[in-house]
């Protein structure tokens, strides 16, 4: 389990960032595994499978978008078929890089749906760093689009320098601001846009520390805030009554050197609920939160029958 284990550590120390960076991550590292592997028979693999996914699971407690990759590629294996170790390559190769091209093509999409947002003279305000939300801006960019970008600089391990970045090598006026001050600029800003790193069942949004609070003064200074995301980061879990697990950093992040004694909490992600949020831009286009669980059945049946949802 060695490539497992150092791809989990890696997700672990925040060297791998990003849900999307962390699924196909997760999805490669799963597949080298395998490949590397000397069983051939079908029990084998499948308990190399599981333990692979406890290692990757437990990297990281709010990635849902990691688990159904994996999933899916278990769900692949359990019903496919193959007589010796080259069948078992080409079929996890294979599993592994359909699901990456299927990422692919609904990223594109969402893309096409997220530029349609942004017209020019738009200024668009971001909380910490989304793959998805950064290419709709850089392919409104592309198609001479004239827009303003502000992001907040994320505390506290500041990923939106990281968009910050993104903006600047793509020829966006952007602008950082710290993250309490996020209402006073949305007096500037005509649409709020973020990411997400888990989408429930009841249609809310998990994401970086912060968005609730982001969704709730857009929603008092009357900005719409869409939240741009793959329905694959939809959690089946979330069916069957569970609660997306919050996950909680070390406080040495906030505070290397706190005084003796001191208490510091550092939650990662927070829950904006469905009335905050004015539309998910996803490849099925623009959909209300609460119509997610029917997105999900008819674009990724898979998903729930993973689970047995």
């Amino acid at each position: 389990m060695d490539v497992v284990i150092e791809t989990a550590r890696r997700i672990r120390a925040l060297e791998i960032q990003g849900a999307t960076n962390v699924a196909i991550a997760a999805v490669n590292a799963l597949s080298e595994q395998i490949q590397l592997s000397d069983e051939v028979d079908r029990d084998s693999i499948l308990s190399k499978i599981e333990e692979a996914k406890e290692i990757l699971f437990a990297s990281r407690e709010t990635e849902p978008f990691m688990r159904n990759a994996i999933r899916y590629v278990e769900w692949r294996l359990r019903t496919g078929e193959w007589r010796d170790k080259e069948e078992l390559r080409e079929l996890v190769h294979g599993v592994s890089e359909g699901f990456l091209e299927d990422f692919r093509a609904a990223t594109d999409a969402l893309v096409k749906v997220g530029t349609r947002r942004i017209n020019s003279d738009t200024v668009v305000l971001t909380h910490c760093h989304s793959s998805a939300v950064s290419k709709v801006f850089v392919e409104a960019k592309r198609k001479g689009v004239d827009f303003r970008v502000i992001c907040t600089e994320t505390r506290p391990k500041y990923q939106g320098r990281i968009t910050a970045g993104e903006m600047l090598e793509a020829g966006i006026d952007t602008t950082m601001i710290v993250d309490s001050a996020m209402r006073n600029f949305l007096k500037e800003a005509d649409l709020v846009l973020v990411g997400a790193d888990a989408i429930t069942s009841e249609g809310n949004v998990i994401n970086k520390i912060g968005t609730s609070q982001l969704a709730l003064a857009a929603d008092e200074a009357r900005v719409p805030l869409y939240v741009v995301s793959t329905l694959l980061k939809f959690d089946p879990q979330t069916i069957h009554g569970e609660y997306e697990v919050i996950e909680e950093r070390s406080p040495d992040e906030i505070w290397p050197e706190a005084p003796e004694g001191l208490k510091i909490r550092n939650p990662a992600f927070d829950v904006t609920r469905r009335e905050y949020i004015h539309g998910i831009v996803c490849e099925e286009g623009v959909i209300s939160p609460h119509s997610i669980l029917e997105a999900v059945r008819r674009r990724y049946p898979w998903i729930i029958e993973s689970l047995g949802a």
